[in-house]
């Protein structure tokens, strides 16, 4: 508990310092005469302006004024800004700093956008346990989406994500102590996080704008994320310097590679509802090919963006049969988060995100993960951390004892603290350096496992595409 309340205060404190900086810089920029007007003004005073229906600061409606200009809005609304876009049709705070490569040639703007590290992992580098490993491996994802207008009101948007992670770490994936979910070779992977699919978004959006306000959606993937948790772990800001998946991925946001997708969505002002069906059962082994569309689970998903600087998330879904090895277990799935994001200067920010998620399946005690991850950027220094509690079964983690329980839990946490420095930087492609440790802990009945408290560690060479566009008009 104590840990916890810890984390929680390392992340209010991080804002608060994030926050104090930014309010310091604005005291200390030059007052315009009454009459004139700044560099800064686009002119539009009124509450929402050019950026949507709430009050934004200067540089906010300047940032949004400039895009809008450029055709480079959401991808799912015309009257909002890109930087709300998360993974899927999930939202991000407006003030979220963009990563990508954006090219606008006639109607249709281009954003591709994508993360690699290349690096040494060793888990349980004391040898406490005896579930640690080590390897050379490389999480990889690349994204390509592009949009376009359609009369005055309509807007299309496609994405494309593929991952090279089955032909560099193999079908078992990378170690990762204490992580769980999906399977290889007939068998449940543990300790391990497992691949991510070549193929990992095929998706198309349509949305209609009735108003300023209003707009209608109906997003296609195949595959697709559904309308359930926040964006993904590897498309938050807040954990996007972190190459390893969050423990709690299948109580967040592990159906964010669904085999057939189709989501429903109504906004309103700062509100979004969305409704989807979807298929339950998670990829297969097979990592380069389409699984079958069934269409036999659901979700709902309600969105706020109170402010420029927040994002609010519920939902709720049904997942049938989502593991191969347990076909007749189906989970019920509840997730909240908020995201916080503050942009202080030029590639100066701060992010955070707590997201809990529960799991709950007929005749079983209900299982939770919580997470806590900041990262503050200050020029080519990222700094970032992640906390996580969660529940794990005696099956999850496949425990071979005399006293073997598949239904009994065990509380497991872990604190991940890292840096990253960016060595080369040539337009938007940068490549850093750095590392990160991680400290576990759980609960006695582990101890023969895992010892008492194993550290794992890695370094890294990270390389990534900033914010930038590349307007080319044929």
């Amino acid at each position: 508990m104590k840990s916890r309340l810890f984390i929680f205060l390392f992340v209010f404190c991080c804002a608060h310092m994030a926050q104090a900086q930014h309010d310091n810089m604005n005291m200390h920029k030059p007052k315009h005469k009454s009459g004139s007007k700044s560099n800064d003004d686009d002119g539009d005073d009124e509450e929402g302006g050019e950026s949507g229906t709430f009050k934004l600061s200067e540089s906010f409606k300047l940032k949004s004024f400039e895009m809008k200009l450029k055709g480079m809005t959401s991808g799912y609304s015309l009257n909002l800004p890109m930087s709300r876009d998360g993974s899927g049709t999930s939202w991000a705070p407006d003030a979220n700093p963009m990563y990508g490569y954006m090219i606008q040639s006639g109607r249709w703007l281009f954003t591709v956008h994508g993360d690699l590290f290349a690096r040494y992992n060793r888990q349980d580098i004391t040898q406490a346990g005896s579930r640690g490993a080590e390897k050379w491996d490389a999480p990889s994802m690349v994204m390509a989406m592009g949009q376009r207008k359609i009369g005055k009101r309509g807007l299309f948007h496609f994405t494309t994500m593929f991952s090279a992670d089955a032909f560099i770490a193999g079908g078992n994936g990378y170690p990762l102590l204490f992580q769980t979910g999906e399977s290889w070779e007939g068998k449940p992977l543990v300790d391990r996080q497992h691949p991510h699919d070549l193929f990992s978004e095929l998706s198309v959006n349509y949305t209609y704008a009735f108003s300023e306000k209003a707009d209608i959606s109906l997003y296609a993937g195949y595959p697709g994320a559904p309308a359930l948790g926040p964006s993904a772990f590897m498309h938050r800001i807040s954990g996007n310097f972190n190459p390893d998946a969050p423990l709690g991925h299948h109580w967040e946001d592990g159906t964010h590679i669904a085999f057939g997708v189709g989501t429903l969505g109504f906004r309103y002002n700062q509100l979004k509802l969305e409704f989807s069906s979807f298929t339950g059962r998670e990829p297969d082994e097979i990592r380069y090919d389409f699984d079958p569309p069934l269409f036999d689970s659901w979700s709902s998903r309600l969105s706020f963006n109170p402010d420029p600087h927040v994002s609010l998330q519920v939902s709720h879904g049904f997942i049938k049969s989502p593991e191969m090895l347990n076909p007749l277990e189906n989970i019920n799935r509840t997730t909240a988060s908020a995201t916080f994001a503050l942009p202080i200067a030029v590639n100066k920010f701060f992010t955070a995100t707590l997201l809990w998620g529960q799991n709950q399946t007929p005749g079983r005690t209900a299982s939770n993960a919580a997470l806590a991850e900041a990262t503050l950027k200050i020029k080519k220094l990222a700094v970032y951390s992640r906390y996580e509690w969660v529940n794990k079964s005696d099956q999850e983690l496949a425990l071979s004892t005399i006293t073997y329980n598949p239904y009994r839990q065990h509380n497991i946490q872990t604190i991940t603290i890292g840096a990253g420095y960016d060595l080369i930087n040539f337009e938007q492609f940068t490549i850093a350096a750095g590392g990160q440790i991680s400290g576990f802990q759980s609960d006695a009945y582990l101890a023969p496992f895992y010892g008492t408290h194993p550290l794992s560690g890695e370094v890294y060479l990270h390389f990534y595409l900033f914010q930038g566009n590349k307007t080319a008009f044929n």
